[in-house]
């Protein structure tokens, strides 16, 4: 069977096909413009439907949305944005967070191999955020009890950031949503809300831990890489 003929907007990610080993995965992305929250749920809808009907094997996604809140399935409505800014409920776990230009996220939409759990699912796509943040010389780390990819700052007394989110979703043994890497984004919009529920702790850039400028361009080609080298080993 061939994939249904989608229709694409600009700024819409267009898909190839890249092998990963022992694994064949659609590849979608990134585009060169920032991509509505709500294309990107219907992307990720798209994907699930091909999947389920054997069309492919499962798609990753890299793509940056315009700005938006959204509010996983343990949000709290007390850590929203206080200027009423709309958040968009998803069922992803985790709480409220932030997308927007200067953020890479990636959607694996796989079918995880027998065995094997949401926790094992996390663990490996924070692992890829952290290998991929090495390549910019910058060493990530997992906080217990914590998820994502966090980093702590070479200075005296400096406090774990997080730079990484990771909030996914498992219906049927088939994953949805996935990751978002702080790249270049500004931090301002995470001061006005309670990032995933943590109070006691802040978020950063690959950009402000490299002291260098890390676009999603400059991080796509390695996150894309990390993340399909994971899947190879989590999905059926």
């Amino acid at each position: 069977m061939t994939s249904p003929t989608l229709t694409r907007p600009p700024g819409t990610p267009a898909p190839h096909r890249v092998r990963a080993p022992g694994h064949r995965l659609r590849v979608e992305g990134p585009g060169s413009e920032p991509v509505p929250y709500e294309r990107g749920l219907r992307l990720q809808d798209e994907a699930v439907a091909r999947l389920t009907d054997r069309i492919d094997h499962g798609t990753l996604i890299l793509l940056e949305h315009s700005p938006v809140y959204t509010a996983g399935r343990r949000a709290d409505p007390a850590e929203y944005p206080q200027d009423g800014t709309p958040v968009v409920p998803v069922n992803r776990g985790g709480r409220v967070t932030w997308h927007g230009p200067g953020q890479l996220v990636a959607y694996p939409i796989v079918r995880l191999a027998p065995g094997v759990g949401v926790v094992d699912c996390v663990r490996a796509l924070e692992g890829a955020l952290i290998s991929t943040a090495a390549a910019f010389g910058v060493r990530g780390e997992r906080i217990a009890g914590r998820a994502g990819a966090w980093s702590t700052p070479p200075r005296p007394g400096a406090a774990a950031v997080k730079f990484g989110q990771v909030g996914i979703h498992a219906s049927a043994g088939i994953i949805t949503h996935g990751v978002a890497l702080n790249c270049s984004n500004s931090l301002e919009p995470f001061e006005g809300f309670v990032p995933c529920g943590i109070t006691d702790a802040g978020v950063s850039t690959l950009s402000a831990l490299a002291g260098t400028q890390v676009t999603p361009a400059d991080a796509a080609p390695i996150l894309r890489a990390e993340l399909l080298l994971a899947l190879a080993e989590l999905t059926a």
